[in-house]
């Protein structure tokens, strides 16, 4: 059986986008689409429990995406991360974003950025399943 290519390379052959150096993109843009990643996968847990208003669906995300949460399980990551993704996290976390959380702190912000950078980072660089540990472990310390 013939392995399917991923999404990111399926995009990539479709609309012929080349492959970059993700290490020279800043931290903001990995960010940007480490949190469309992230969300997708929330969003695909909480579909696969069955049919839900749309409006409790979207409270339950947020639960999950909002930048308390985020920042929670990045902390409880950082002994799990490699050195390497702990630098794109520490990128992240430093960064200027031109906005602010709207409900948490600007601690928890930065370090959501950081996390959201990290898992853009590992999209980018067609690690999913890295991705995915790491989201399945942040989720597990959020219910502890």
């Amino acid at each position: 059986m013939e392995k399917s290519l991923s999404l990111l390379k399926q995009i990539q052959e479709q609309f012929e986008v080349k492959a970059q150096d993700v290490r020279t993109y800043s931290p903001l843009v990995l960010a940007y689409i480490g949190d469309a990643v992230y969300e997708q996968i929330i969003r695909t847990i909480l579909v696969s429990e069955g049919n839900q208003t749309v409006n409790g669906l979207h409270k339950k995300a947020c639960n999950f995406v909002k930048a308390e949460a985020q920042a929670k399980m990045i902390q409880n990551l950082m002994e799990e991360l490699s050195e390497e993704e702990q630098a794109v996290y520490r990128r992240g976390k430093n960064a200027k974003p031109h906005t602010t959380s709207k409900n948490g702190t600007v601690a928890d912000y930065h370090k959501a950025t950081g996390f959201e950078a990290l898992v853009g980072y590992l999209y980018l660089e067609d690690k999913m399943d890295r991705v995915l540990y790491l989201v399945k472990a942040g989720m597990e310390t959020l219910k502890q």
